[in-house]
């Protein structure tokens, strides 16, 4: 059965809703696999949203003669996960331990310390946060890039991402499959969670800046 985009996103033209047109059109093509490519896509660019993807995803699975189930989606989305991975670790892995400190040491209010402490958290809980962190919005994709800088075991980062993208793709692709016609009912409750947790980053940063600039000028002062 061909799903047509038009009857389960919205109309409207903005990128993201072209985006999606191209991933249903294509996995009305391929079947299967245009999840892939369309999770793989999002790994790697985090302002498309995988609470999107997947549980449409789920819900193209459980149109009758869509082409597959939802356990080739959740197959093929966590081999996508993996491959967008791979790619960021890539890209952290060509940028190198040294060279990341001497960026970071140039930047205003970051002194040495703090890209040693940072390093020094990675390092302890490097195996925590890419696993956890593939269920996090935004920083499923970012935390591959600290992982590749810090050269976590390849083999290790394939399990850690592959199990953490697993869990995460199956909750949410099960979701638009049972959820049917409703399936954007997920997105709206993760859109919720998604602010909460980029609300409290920016809260964190912005008491870390403040914490900065009263210590620069104590320093001044003295």
């Amino acid at each position: 059965m061909y799903l047509n985009p038009a009857t389960v996103i919205s109309s409207s033209s903005n990128w993201l809703d072209v985006f999606t047109d191209w991933i249903v059109g294509l996995m009305n093509a391929i079947g299967a696999p245009g999840v892939g490519i369309g999770i793989a896509i999002e790994s790697i660019f985090p302002p498309i949203p995988s609470e999107v993807l997947l549980p449409l995803a789920g819900f193209t699975a459980a149109q009758p003669g869509g082409g597959f189930g939802p356990v080739s989606a959740i197959i093929w989305a966590t081999i996508g996960s993996l491959v967008g991975a791979l790619f960021l670790y890539w890209i952290g892995y060509t940028i190198d331990h040294d060279r990341t400190v001497k960026l970071f040491e140039k930047l205003p209010l970051v002194d040495g310390s703090d890209v040693t402490k940072t390093i020094a958290w990675f390092q302890k809980n490097g195996a925590k946060a890419v696993f956890f962190g593939r269920m996090l919005p935004l920083f499923r994709s970012l935390i591959s890039i600290p992982a590749g800088i810090e050269r976590m075991p390849l083999l290790k980062f394939v399990l850690l991402t592959t199990s953490g993208s697993l869990l995460w793709n199956t909750l949410w692709i099960l979701a638009g499959y049972f959820l049917g016609e409703n399936w954007e009912a997920v997105s709206h409750f993760i859109d919720t969670f998604k602010y909460l947790v980029i609300g409290i980053v920016v809260l964190l940063l912005g008491f870390w800046l403040f914490r900065k600039i009263r210590a620069r000028r104590a320093r001044a002062q003295q």
